[in-house]
């Protein structure tokens, strides 16, 4: 199995992948149990897009910020 991880952002905006290829390795068992586990998705978890002025983020629920999560309240509580 492959596993291929990517960050981006953070304060100095370096992006950073690394991959791990499980095959012969002793412990690829429980690498590629985490692997599976990870890529579950959350049950019953929202995703969000927040857009300001063409920029956009993609957030999971697990994911907000405080921040993230006021803004998203504040403007779904508002009336269409």
């Amino acid at each position: 199995m492959l596993i291929t991880v990517s960050r981006s952002g953070g304060f100095t905006g370096v992006d950073t992948t690394r991959k791990i290829d499980t095959s012969g390795r002793r412990d690829a068992a429980e690498w590629e149990g985490l692997a599976r586990r990870a890529l579950r998705p959350v049950a019953d978890g929202f995703h969000y897009r927040i857009t300001i002025d063409g920029q956009a983020v993609d957030i999971d629920e697990a994911g907000l910020t405080g921040d993230q999560r006021a803004l998203i309240r504040a403007v779904l509580d508002q009336r269409a």
